[in-house]
């Protein structure tokens, strides 16, 4: 094992990313608190910070899947798809059967330059959890209760607030409102017979609610709506937890592309249209047990270097301390101390 490999696997060094992305991320909420004076004055501007300020913390995440695991994405798609990348806004669907499925979907914003301004639907308990849920709260990210009786004003009045955004954003829809689980889906198809909808073997069925009123709220603004059917190679069921030991996976992304133009604009017909989206995506998913591959052409985006020289600058300006802090204690000549320091280290990861 090599010492990249060994460091990986050390307690003590997930402690020290742990720290880095927590403490910057406090740092993060604090300085969009501060611009917050800025709404009333240059809503564009303020726009505009906070998407850098949200990609200098979720850059962190994605570093770890890029360069701290070295997880490759390989896009499965056409030319004509590939060149609208980061060129427009967007509505993704993306199925939700992985613990990281969002983190491929975000190292794709970040590798075709939307990361900062990615937005998502989210459960409005979220809005309460320190980093995560405050940064969304300053990109205006919609917040739901998943009671459509309820949310169906905010909804709509969150979706047009993002109709004259300055910076190109994906819209990222989980459609089936949940992680898939053979529970959940069996439930689910006893739901979908009792409609009288074809039963799907791979997803849950789509909830429309969401969808639909994305669509309708932001037409005019969103050109396309992107389908991603995800996989790993190997049969692999990724964690975060394996991604922070450094554990390589390769991920395919079959991804299509549908002008809104195309999409129904009544209620009744779009939601139809998702119905039969989600049937095609369990094709492809069972396409993909069968063959190993997706259909389309593969595109391997090159990762930039940007989320790793962000947290390396972020980890010098908060280790440097902590760092000096060691030298000292080593510097010292106390026994003691240097015992006690030792110590503390082994039983950290003796814990971990």
């Amino acid at each position: 094992m090599g010492l990249l490999a060994y460091l990986k696997t050390q307690f003590i060094v997930h402690l020290l990313i742990g720290f880095v992305f927590v403490v910057s991320g406090l740092v993060i909420n604090f300085v969009q608190l501060c611009t917050l004076v800025l709404w009333p004055l240059n809503k564009q501007l303020y726009r505009r910070l906070n998407c850098r300020l949200a990609y200098s913390l979720w850059s962190q995440l994605v570093m770890l899947l890029e360069w701290w695991s070295c997880t490759e994405c390989t896009l499965f798609t056409d030319q004509a798809t590939m060149d609208c990348f980061g060129k427009e806004h967007v509505v993704i669907i993306l199925n939700h059967n992985f613990e990281i499925d969002f983190l491929c979907g975000w190292t794709m914003c970040e590798r075709f330059g939307v990361l900062g301004s990615s937005k998502v639907l989210a459960k409005r308990e979220l809005l309460y959890v320190p980093l995560i849920g405050w940064t969304w709260y300053f990109l205006e990210i919609v917040f739901c209760k998943r009671k459509w009786e309820e949310d169906r004003d905010t909804v709509i009045e969150g979706l047009k607030r993002l109709s004259d955004y300055p910076e190109y954003m994906w819209f990222l829809l989980y459609c089936e409102g949940t992680r898939f689980t053979e529970k959940k889906h069996r439930v689910s198809m006893e739901v979908a017979a009792s409609k009288g909808l074809p039963a799907l073997k791979y997803h849950l069925l789509p909830r429309t609610k969401g969808f639909t009123t994305a669509v309708q709220c932001l037409r005019g603004t969103v050109a396309a709506v992107y389908d991603v059917t995800l996989n790993f190679r190997g049969n692999k069921n990724p964690s975060l937890l394996g991604i922070l030991y450094g554990k390589k996976y390769e991920a395919d992304m079959c991804v299509r592309r549908f002008p809104l133009k195309d999409i129904p604009q009544e209620e009744k017909e779009a939601a139809q249209w998702l119905h039969k989206l989600y049937q095609e995506k369990d094709a492809l998913q069972e396409m993909y047990n069968q063959k190993g591959v997706f259909p389309g052409e593969q595109f391997k985006p090159t990762r930039r270097p940007w989320t790793l020289l962000n947290f390396l600058a972020w980890a010098t300006i908060l280790l440097s301390p902590l760092f000096s802090f060691v030298l000292g204690v080593f510097a010292s000549g106390s026994p003691l101390l240097i015992l006690m320091f030792l110590g503390f280290v082994g039983a950290g990861n003796e814990l971990g």
